[in-house]
């Protein structure tokens, strides 16, 4: 195989500052996917963005090179003229960002957006441009194409502009795609199909990948060979079955440690008590209507959530999985009252241990605000829920201000308790959210979530921008805090292995429906719907003998029509939940 792109020697700082990037040398060649592997702020995506030249205005390359092998020969992308690159630029090298909301545009449509790329490298026009978009999008795991190309990004779900980012970086065809958390903010089903997608590509068209990621089990699914970064500098690379079986370096260790996983074997479920719910749904549902692109066109009507009915026990963890636009976040903002459930739907609040209930879609201005104390959210996208002008001491303070709980100078502390609670610095206060990498600005999120002692926390993918070292650090705060403060979370995540660690009990969403809900030591090792089987199937291991199983995934993630007859449905006849065990309910036919 040919190497098609090198880097040697590369060296990035900012001002007089040590080196961020000091000396990191990988290559990669053309058909093979190379795995960048480390923490959050490790340097991987900074050396990513050196070879297209998209660095922090402030960023130095102090040394080094980075080589491009072309048709017409090598060249080395660090001497060429902005304009020659401009034309490698999403024609040569394609990226995907790791954040899909702070990349689209908010005021044109996907569709647009998309074609853009074809347009301006000229690989097509008109009717066959649009053609090859709406391809592209249903291989990356779209439904329904034709509606995504005329929406706006704020119309789709995190999963959805992710896959949407996807769709505009492999549309023309690069020869090298740098993917950065490329499925970060994906379910395991459609992250298995688009990791099937990408190595599809690759054998169609000899594309090379360079993956950042902290997920070793996409690694273990991807990589052909692997480069371990920390604090900027390379700490073991070499072919993915030798460093994935055998690391050497202790830092390559310590993150195979780290690793969250499903436990071989299921612990004893307790289920003898009646529940106390801090919040319970009953017959919720939601239905959005869409007007169409043009006033001809008829309306679209979204049934996002069909006939909830579950509840967050005081001092538990209800954790919400399903593939993305099932209806979890959904579910979320409803729960917090950001949306009123359809008519019919009831959806109660219990601050105190038997105290009055709340009903959230009859409160008040100042009913909300009260209740607004108790309830907050971890949002999935840290960079937009973070204003950009604001500094961080003063994002932390905003919501005890809004209040108007605490002196300014018990804001300030509770912003410096929040932020080591969350493993930060108190020296962060004075710094802008751009200042931060992704996992950091992450748990800023949380901390803000945290500053009005909440007794009630929506965890809307909390993790999935963490680095696996981090999240295990994120992961063990959230069960502290919860344990210390009696907290309950409403958590919604993609990652089965963390839903398995922090959950006391799982419902599994599809198309706004629970298709099956019990506690995860029933549903991880005695999954009876083909959903959920599928999601089970689709959850990468750091384990290069043990590959996704994309048949089983393509079964349960597949139409219900296709679905075995217990489970079969058509439309919106779906069966009911039927109760199967102690805790344990499935959908489908008695």
């Amino acid at each position: 195989m040919t190497t098609l792109l090198t880097v040697e020697g590369l060296t990035i700082g900012f001002g007089n500052a040590a080196p961020v990037v000091d000396n990191v040398s990988f290559s990669v060649e053309a058909g093979k996917t190379l795995a960048l592997v480390g923490e959050s702020g490790s340097g991987k995506t900074l050396s990513c963005r050196a070879a297209l030249r998209i660095l922090p205005a402030a960023a130095q390359i102090r040394s080094g090179s980075v080589t491009l092998h072309g048709a017409n020969g090598p060249v080395n992308l660090l001497d060429l003229s902005e304009r020659r690159m401009c034309d490698i630029r999403g024609n040569q090298v394609s990226m995907i960002f790791q954040e899909p909301m702070r990349s689209l545009s908010p005021l044109h449509r996907i569709g647009n957006q998309v074609i853009e790329v074809l347009r301006l490298h000229g690989a097509a026009k008109g009717q066959g441009a649009r053609r090859q978009v709406l391809e592209t999008f249903e291989r990356v795991g779209f439904t329904d194409p034709e509606r995504i190309y005329e929406s706006y990004p704020f119309e789709l779900s995190g999963g959805m502009r992710q896959r949407a980012m996807i769709a505009m970086a492999i549309v023309g065809k690069p020869d090298l795609l740098i993917a950065d958390e490329p499925t970060t903010a994906l379910d395991v089903t459609t992250q298995a199909q688009v990791l099937g997608l990408i190595k599809d590509i690759q054998k169609d068209t000899g594309m090379a990948v360079v993956l950042v990621t902290h997920d070793l089990g996409v690694v273990a699914n991807m990589a052909d060979s692997v480069t371990v970064m920390n604090r900027g500098r390379v700490m073991e690379s070499g072919p993915a079955p030798l460093v994935l079986g055998d690391p050497q370096h202790g830092y390559t260790k310590d993150l195979f440690a780290a690793a969250p996983k499903i436990a071989e074997t299921a612990t004893e479920t307790v289920l003898d008590h009646t529940p106390d719910y801090i919040l319970e749904m009953k017959n919720v549902s939601k239905t959005y209507v869409l007007k169409g692109s043009a006033p001809w066109v008829p309306k679209t009507v979204v049934r996002a959530v069909r006939g909830i009915e579950f509840g967050v026990e005081r001092g538990k963890t209800l954790a919400v999985v399903g593939e993305s636009g099932s209806g979890k976040t959904t579910c979320a903002r409803m729960a917090l009252g950001a949306e009123l459930p359809d008519e019919g739907g009831s959806i109660v609040f219990r601050p105190d241990l038997g105290g009055d209930a709340v009903e959230l879609q009859d409160l008040d201005r100042a009913g909300r605000l009260s209740f607004q104390r108790k309830a907050q959210m971890v949002f999935q996208d840290p960079y937009s829920t973070l204003n950009p002008r604001m500094r961080v001491k003063e994002a932390l303070t905003e919501p005890m201000e809004i209040h108007g709980l605490g002196s300014w100078e018990e804001r300030t502390d509770r912003a410096v308790e929040m932020l080591n609670w969350v493993g930060l610095s108190p020296n962060m206060l004075t710094r802008y959210p751009h200042a931060f990498s992704g996992g950091q600005r992450q748990r800023l999120s949380i901390a803000r979530a945290l500053m009005l002692g909440p007794t009630f926390l929506v965890c809307d993918e909390p993790t999935s921008a963490l680095d696996v070292s981090v999240q295990e650090q994120v992961l063990q705060l959230l069960e502290e805090i919860r344990d210390r403060l009696n907290l309950s979370y409403l958590f919604i995540s993609h990652d089965l292995a963390v839903v398995a660690r922090i959950a006391d009990e799982v419902a599994v969403m599809r198309d706004g429906l629970v298709v099956e809900q019990g506690p995860p030591e029933t549903l991880f090792y005695d999954p009876k719907h083909p959903y959920t089987k599928a999601l089970l199937a689709a959850q990468p291991e750091p384990d290069i003998e043990r590959p996704i199983n994309l048949k089983i995934v393509a079964q349960g993630a597949g139409e219900p029509t296709t679905w075995p007859d217990a489970f079969r449905f058509d439309g919106l006849q779906a069966p009911p939940l039927i109760q199967m065990g102690p805790g344990h309910k499935v959908r489908c036919h008695v």
